[in-house]
């Protein structure tokens, strides 16, 4: 698949992913080839740069599961300048993209997809970037082409990432209700529509008598009361005792 893409648009939201989370971001370029009449970059320049352009375009999601993305870099050419000008060199990059479901533990492009960017159209591609341009210009617009690119695959392929995002639930319950503006110093608030006021009791004049209970009278019986037939009547009551001693000299009782 061949592309030449509009990568300024990360100051607008992102395309629709549903719960797409950038994983692991994987960039090889160990087994690049440098095209005819190219400028020469090493893969470390390529992987720095390219993980750069993709961790900027899918690191905006914020889904809810997440997906691996590794890319191999097949070829390039970085135009150079020296060129002359009947040929015109243009930019391109090569690139394979495979797609992991971490949830799923399965990749889900059955085979590697081929992404091929050019440099995107300005002034300077007119005569080639490589007279307008430094390498690393050049390798970062190639980059964020690819980057672009690779977002236009996985939108075709929109079903690989679940439904849309719900939206955030709202408040359960009644929504709170404005107060009503004083009518002035002192006054009451005014009652709601469709209520009836409260009875509002005069000022008082006169002394305020506390009202006095009636007494209570109980009918019931003392704690202490025993009834005089019951078998504690009988155990506890009062016992006479006979003199013993009488008056000196005498015993009483006879």
């Amino acid at each position: 698949m061949a592309a030449c893409t509009n990568s300024a648009d990360l100051d607008e939201p992102p395309v629709d992913l549903g719960n797409f989370l950038l994983g692991h971001n994987v960039v090889v370029a160990s087994k690049a080839q440098k095209g005819p009449l190219s400028r020469e970059a090493t893969p470390d320049e390529w992987v720095a740069s390219l993980k750069s352009a993709i961790g900027e375009r899918f690191g905006r999601y914020d889904g809810t599961n997440y997906y691996h993305i590794g890319v191999s870099v097949e070829g390039y050419v970085i135009a150079q300048p020296g060129i002359p000008l009947v040929l015109s060199p243009k930019s391109i990059l090569i690139v394979n993209l495979t797609v992991w479901d971490d949830a799923q533990n399965r990749k889900l492009t059955d085979k590697p997809k081929q992404i091929t960017v050019f440099e995107s159209l300005s002034g300077g591609t007119l005569v080639g970037t490589g007279y307008t341009m430094s390498k690393e210009e050049q390798m970062k617009n190639l980059s964020m082409n690819a980057a672009k690119a690779i977002q236009n695959f996985l939108v075709e392929n929109r079903e690989w990432f679940g439904p849309d995002k719900m939206p955030p639930p709202k408040p359960a319950g009644r929504a709170p209700q404005p107060l009503a503006a004083p009518a002035g110093d002192g006054a009451a608030p005014a009652p709601a529509a469709g209520t009836a006021a409260a009875p509002v009791a005069g000022p008082v004049t006169g002394p305020v008598t506390a009202p006095v209970a009636a007494p209570v009278t109980s009918t019931l019986p003392p704690a202490n009361a025993v009834p005089a037939t019951s078998p504690a009547a009988q155990v506890f009551a009062p016992i006479e005792e006979p003199d013993v001693i009488g008056p000196a000299g005498s015993a009483s009782g006879g």
